[in-house]
């Protein structure tokens, strides 16, 4: 599924595609003229005709990649966003109630030696580590640990 903006950004790549190319030309151009003459005055003409042309052609052609590119890639979050928004379940206020569930509802807390977190016994970060030991509550009460965002383990106590 492609969107019509997405198909009108391609001009402007081309375009300055075809203006780096032509200004890459004149530079040279510019430059093999310059390089053939020996006084000053009969190198302006080629200065002025081809090298500072094809520098501001150059200077354009960056700034159309870059506009092109930056519309490219807000033309692909908007895709995908439109593919997000279709795929969204219709019941809303079910996946709403769900998403704000904890993950983890058991009453047993845990750790990890050397940790900063204490977690529910089936928090994802915890369950299934062997390493995993009871807590000890005077990391807790010293205030060493501090409760996992994830599992919420601070909401047991309530």
């Amino acid at each position: 599924m492609r969107t019509a903006r997405l198909r009108t950004v391609h001009p402007a790549l081309w375009a300055g595609w075809a203006a780096l190319a032509a200004g890459a030309v004149l530079c040279v151009i510019g430059w093999y003229g310059v390089s053939g003459e020996r006084y000053a005055e009969r190198q302006l003409p080629y200065l002025a005709s081809c090298t500072i042309p094809g520098a501001a052609l150059i200077v354009a052609a960056a700034v159309l990649l870059t506009h092109g590119r930056s519309a490219l890639a807000a033309a692909r979050v908007e895709e995908l966003y439109g593919l997000l928004v279709a795929a969204e379940p219709d019941d809303v206020e079910e996946s709403a109630q769900t998403a704000a569930a904890p993950m983890a509802i058991s009453g047993d807390l845990l750790m990890v030696p050397g940790g900063t977190l204490w977690h529910r016994a089936d928090c994802p970060l915890v369950a299934g580590k062997p390493e995993a030991v009871p807590v000890d509550a005077k990391l807790v009460a010293n205030g060493e640990l501090s409760p996992c965002p994830i599992c919420e383990p601070a909401e047991a106590d309530d």
